[in-house]
């Protein structure tokens, strides 16, 4: 697993602690911009509140709990910059998940581009290009054990 610097976990840890507590309006940004940029993931959302649109998802009580779990492995991620490899299970896991239901990995890096529209827009003019390059450097470790995961569970499946 890749390493991140000092000065980068230092960046990530310091604007992640910016956003504040209630994470989840930012989540809301960010999904918001992934459903702008690939609309067809709407499709992938079932819930009791039909997901037919970007806002009628957006304002579901079950899409923003999962806005809240998506929110806490990013938390989790971030509380973890120091031995990343310890979520190397959870991510496998993660990655599975998103398998089974239809996610696709070439949309993990439209979420990577929507969580840094999410980071700029909130963060303003605190958002700098080495902060960019630094979430993008820990959300890159990230996603390669999730896509080993979403590969692992694609080869249990028959066609």
């Amino acid at each position: 697993m890749e390493k991140l610097t000092e000065k980068e976990k230092e960046l990530i840890r310091v604007s992640w602690e910016s956003l504040g507590k209630d994470k989840v309006p930012h989540g809301v940004i960010m999904f918001s911009r992934l459903f702008e940029l690939e609309p067809a993931l709407l499709n992938l959302f079932h819930y009791n509140t039909n997901c037919g649109t970007i806002q009628d998802c957006l304002s579901s009580p079950e899409f923003l709990d999962h806005v809240t779990k998506v929110m806490l492995v990013i938390d989790a991620a971030v509380s973890h910059l120091d031995n990343l490899h310890t979520l190397e299970d959870f991510l496998l896991n993660l990655g599975k998940k998103h398998q089974a239901v239809g996610v696709n990995t070439q949309s993990f890096a439209v979420v990577g581009e929507s969580l840094l529209y999410m980071l700029q827009c909130s963060l303003g003019q605190g958002y700098t290009a080495p902060l960019r390059q630094a979430w993008l450097n820990m959300y890159t470790i990230v996603v390669a054990a999730m896509s080993r995961g979403w590969a692992k569970n694609g080869e249990h499946k028959t066609d």
